[in-house]
């Protein structure tokens, strides 16, 4: 009976830290944002303490840093961090693709690739497609390590995308590119040529990225 409360507790904790997460993931806490603690525990309707462990478990993560007597500060996205998570993604992703292509499914890629030939409406939501195609590919590499680290870096690429407007400016259509690498995918063509298309594929989205902090500059 004794654990009951504690797992309450715990649970509560989970729940704030994901909701928190994933706003701040989608930028409804934009980057440079500084949160109350007091209006979080408010708009929750908790206590302070697992509001409080939430945001420690966010500072971990350095998605935020608590600034003393002034509130939590959301961590800003820098050309850093950009360049950071494309010589990551340029490195990484063609070598987790290599090593799932033995056990995809050629229906599910059959799928995504539908999906990409439609005409999408909601322009600003179709990262949403480009990420799902992504990290399944990474999932079937069945290397549990390079999977926690890829989608770790996906979640801050898609922080990425939001923060620099890319979904809402079309600075980048990669349709055309997600369904070439999913033709040499369904043809099951030579590993290093698929590998290939998927490291042009992400420096074209490397460059998008970068044109939004040259403009900056």
């Amino acid at each position: 009976m004794q654990d009951r409360p504690k797992k309450a507790h715990s649970n509560l904790k989970q729940q704030i830290y994901c909701d928190l997460k994933d706003k701040l993931i989608h930028c409804v806490y934009p980057p440079g944002t500084v949160l109350n603690e007091m209006i979080l525990t408010e708009e929750y309707g908790v206590s302070r303490t697992p509001v409080r462990e939430a945001v420690s478990q966010l500072e971990l993560d350095q998605y935020v840093t608590v600034l003393p007597k002034k509130g939590i500060y959301v961590r800003d996205l820098t050309i850093d961090d950009a360049l950071h998570i494309f010589q990551t993604r340029i490195e990484i992703e063609p070598i987790t693709l290599k090593l799932a292509q033995p056990y995809l499914n050629i229906e599910k890629l059959l799928e995504f690739r539908s999906r990409f030939e439609r005409k999408e409406d909601d322009l600003e939501h179709a990262y949403e497609l480009d990420m799902a195609m992504h990290l399944y590919l990474i999932d079937c590499c069945r290397n549990t390590y390079l999977i926690n680290m890829m989608h770790r870096l996906f979640e801050d690429n898609t922080r990425m995308i939001i923060y620099t407007g890319q979904n809402k400016l079309k600075i980048h259509n990669a349709r055309a590119e997600h369904i070439e690498i999913l033709d040499s995918l369904i043809a099951m063509r030579d590993p290093e040529e698929c590998a290939a298309l998927m490291r042009s594929h992400v420096g074209t989205c490397r460059t998008a990225a970068l044109q939004y902090f040259g403009k900056q500059l």
